[in-house]
């Protein structure tokens, strides 16, 4: 049975969520594209995008660094090479700075670089002169979209295409500054998480993760 199109109260799972996206991306001219899935709850919403663009998939890695008095809340994140992206917003409300955030810095990139290693699959596939479609399952403070946005710039991709199921109106217009292109379907009024807006939420595993990287081949 066909599962309903919810986007204007939100999705069944991410693989729901996953196929909406790609039906809003089907007019998007795309060169040679690659998804990348943010892991880890990215990854299941960037399967169902690939498969319907007949792309490869592969495993993106960014390490949020949470305020230290809220450790969800990201004030920045980091990807296993280059700088960390702070919110400068975040930093000064929570008194803090880099400084104060190095350590949690470096500890979140050291697991980037883990969890780049658990989930690398061949060689790595060349981005430069490709357009470059990196998913995740929501935008809250968009840290650690950004911090990936700007890792990829790197790799010389011919555009980047930012593509989420739902959004903090707020962080899709910050990251309209980054990413060529800002795909979101849902941007809630009053955004306050993105699994308020999943009726199944449930953490994604690493596991689940390596059985979607087998599947696609």
């Amino acid at each position: 049975m066909a599962v309903p199109d919810r986007t204007t109260t939100g999705y069944t799972d991410r693989k729901h969520a996953g196929r909406v996206l790609a039906r809003r991306m089907s007019g998007l001219d795309l060169n040679d594209p690659v998804v990348l899935g943010l892991a880890r709850g990215g990854v299941p919403v960037a399967a169902e995008v690939a498969r319907a663009l007949e792309a490869p998939l592969r495993v993106c890695v960014a390490r949020k660094i949470g305020a230290p008095s809220q450790p969800e809340l990201a004030v920045g994140a980091v990807t296993a090479e280059g700088p960390a992206s702070y919110d400068p917003h975040l930093v000064r409300s929570f008194h803090l700075d880099e400084r104060t955030l190095q350590a949690a810095c470096e500890r979140e990139r050291a697991e980037a670089r883990r969890r780049e290693r658990l989930f690398q699959r061949g060689e790595p596939l060349s981005l430069a002169g490709r357009d470059v479609v990196l998913v995740d399952d929501g935008l809250a403070t968009g840290a650690t979209a950004r911090a990936a946005v700007r890792m990829l710039r790197e790799s010389g991709p011919r555009s980047i295409v930012l593509a989420v199921p739902v959004g903090s109106p707020d962080a899709v217009a910050a990251l309209r500054e980054e990413a060529d292109v800002v795909l979101c379907v849902l941007q809630p009024v009053g955004f306050a998480a993105v699994g308020q807006w999943y009726r199944d939420f449930r953490a994604t595993t690493d596991q689940e993760i390596h059985d979607i990287l087998a599947e696609s081949g």
